[in-house]
């Protein structure tokens, strides 16, 4: 039996933003009572100060969703979407640093080394991502425990050499460099970008107890809007503004990094994003009218360009 709550959409008449806004509410709800102030107050003020910033929660909301998707509920989902969030966070909190990119605003507010200090943001940043684990552990209820170690397992993949900091470091090693080629662009952005995003697809619906071949087709999903959510965020440093995103604007070019646009201009770099959201929309042709919230999703990804 499907199981479902109070926030499930009402798909015949789905509106995208009263779904975001829902389970964004429920998020964020859940991340301040996962996050209290303790001893010692400075780390979990300098935790709360990132993690409670405001943002899209995307990966969380995508995470939910999936779990939705193949039969599972948002209470099944909630720990690891909170976990997704708190990794994310420390992603940002550690990008945002001197020795990385450098950055004095994230989400229309000063980055999190410029109020409490890099070491303070350093350590805040490394307990988010300990505890994520811890959450998803301690708090997940009704899924079956090897379907958890599977969904800890990947968190722990996405995150490590293999994922984002694998892409990071290509990234950092990159900068400067005029003659990166599109293989290693890919490669930084699969990693650095879309590997997150994987995994907050898939350990929604692993949670939910899907078939391996509904992983193997919500992965395509996931990696597809990935590298289009990264070409759309490059697209975004050029043509937006700094009070718009709520961060530094420009810094692609100031950095010499090797963006889409850099290798194939603005047009092009429209013409993939919207190629990609459509292959990932394709790879859902066989899921039911339950996929209309990652269908929108992801052409919302697409969207923020225009």
């Amino acid at each position: 039996m499907v199981q479902t709550d109070s926030l499930t959409p009402k798909l015949n008449a789905f509106d995208l933003s009263t779904y975001l806004a829902e389970r964004r509410q429920r998020v964020e709800a859940a991340l301040d009572q996962a996050m209290p102030v303790r001893y010692p107050e400075t780390l979990y003020e300098s935790m709360r100060y990132s993690l409670l910033a405001g943002g899209k929660r995307l990966r969380p909301i995508l995470c939910l969703a999936a779990c939705e998707l193949v039969g599972g509920s948002v209470d099944l989902a909630l720990p690891t979407a909170c976990a997704l969030e708190m990794i994310h966070t420390m992603s940002l909190i550690h990008d945002d640093l001197p020795s990385m990119d450098n950055d004095d605003y994230r989400r229309g507010r000063l980055t999190n080394h410029k109020v409490y200090g890099e070491d303070v943001a350093i350590l805040a940043g490394d307990a988010l991502l300990t505890y994520a684990f811890e959450h998803v552990a301690r708090y997940t209820q009704g899924a079956e425990p090897e379907r958890v170690l599977r969904v800890i397992a990947g968190l722990g993949k996405a995150v490590g050499g293999e994922g984002l900091v694998g892409g990071q470091i290509v990234d950092l090693a990159s900068e400067g460099n005029p003659d990166t080629t599109l293989d290693t662009l890919n490669y930084i952005h699969n990693h650095k970008t879309a590997a997150l995003l994987e995994i907050a697809v898939t350990s929604g619906a692993i949670l939910a107890g899907a078939s391996d071949d509904q992983v193997s087709q919500l992965t395509d999903y996931a990696q597809r809007i990935g590298l289009a959510f990264q070409i759309v965020d490059d697209i975004l440093d050029i043509t937006s503004t700094a009070e718009t995103l709520g961060k530094s604007v420009g810094k692609d070019i100031t950095a010499q990094k090797a963006t889409y646009p850099s290798l194939w201009g603005l047009e092009e770099s429209r013409r993939q994003a919207d190629q990609l959201i459509e292959l990932a929309k394709a790879a859902l042709a066989e899921f039911g009218a339950l996929r209309q919230p990652l269908l929108a999703i992801a052409d919302y990804i697409v969207a923020r360009t225009y």
